[in-house]
């Protein structure tokens, strides 16, 4: 007879918005956070660098298949760069590698912002998670490797500047598409400049669809430690990371049929005919993510439970 494991924690799911603190992992958070609710199954949408702090979406159980959803929404940094010196990974994580006494004039900083708006080539950061060759960038950086990532094309849709604190230094504010490098910014900005430049600050405020009011400070977790109820109440709905595609309620009846991955006929007037993806509903309860063909929900992804 074969041996099946049984898995260990609860079914809980849902998306815990977390404000990640500075100087620890997202790895570990999302340890942290599972080992806080006994959950099954965990995972975060969208790396935060430690010395980066700010919103940290964590999937519980179910919610882990929306995560690529949340991954390819817009998201919003707020950022320092320190002018007059580069470092090899582009924060103040790394050694110094080039150095200027030139400081640039606000002026001077907001002609250049103009050349990173809108769809721009840019080439990630060295110390990276980009694969080459199947290793990580940072892996083979820290090998004293030479390494070689190519540009790839992202997205810049607002950019402007919060504050300007000194000569050294000025604080700005993007929102950018799925896969922009805030750190990269920093360094072809001051390479632009001629006075290079690094992020001596990092904070993501926004991942679409969750925005500010959402965060929830890591020790406020912590702080509810024993106490699931408590805990349960600061999970937001699995669904709501998939609130920019269409939504199909469907019966009671269709519900069976779609979690043996069926299709099903969508009846009235008003029933979607075509749709490329979309999520099926039953009342509160996700049931499917598929899509929709000539009158049909096709189901992709399943849910077997969509909340706490």
């Amino acid at each position: 007879m074969s041996r099946q494991r049984v898995k260990k924690g609860r079914t809980i799911s849902g998306w815990i918005i977390l404000d990640k603190p500075l100087n620890m992992g997202s790895t570990d958070c999302v340890s942290k956070i599972k080992w806080l609710f006994k959950a099954q199954k965990c995972g975060h949408a969208g790396t935060l660098d430690p010395l980066a702090t700010g919103m940290l979406p964590i999937a519980l159980g179910e919610a882990t298949k929306t995560v690529p959803y949340v991954m390819d929404g817009q998201k919003t940094y707020r950022f320092a760069v320190t002018w007059g010196a580069e470092t090899n990974t582009d924060d103040l994580e790394g050694e110094f590698i080039n150095s200027s006494d030139k400081r640039p004039s606000e002026q001077e900083v907001r002609d250049v912002m103009a050349r990173y708006m809108g769809e721009i080539d840019q080439v990630p950061p060295q110390y990276s998670a980009v694969k080459i060759n199947g290793e990580r960038a940072y892996k083979l950086a820290r090998d004293g490797e030479e390494v070689v990532i190519e540009p790839r094309k992202v997205e810049i849709h607002r950019f402007d500047i919060i504050e300007t604190r000194s000569e050294d230094v000025t604080v700005f504010e993007v929102d950018c598409g799925k896969g922009t490098y805030v750190r990269s910014l920093a360094r072809d900005m001051g390479r632009d400049l001629g006075c290079y430049g690094h992020i001596s600050e990092l904070r993501r405020t926004a991942v679409d669809p969750f925005n500010e009011d959402d965060l929830i400070p890591l020790q406020e977790l912590i702080d509810l430690e024993g106490d699931l109820e408590a805990l349960d109440s600061e999970v937001l709905a699995t669904g709501i990371a998939l609130e920019d595609l269409p939504e199909i309620p469907v019966t009671k009846e269709q519900v069976m049929r779609i979690r043996s991955g069926n299709p099903v006929l969508l009846r009235g007037r008003d029933a979607m005919t075509f749709a490329d993806e979309a999520y099926a509903t039953s009342g509160n309860d996700l049931v499917a993510i598929g899509s929709v063909d000539k009158g049909s929900f096709l189901p992709k992804r399943v849910f077997k439970v969509s909340g706490v």
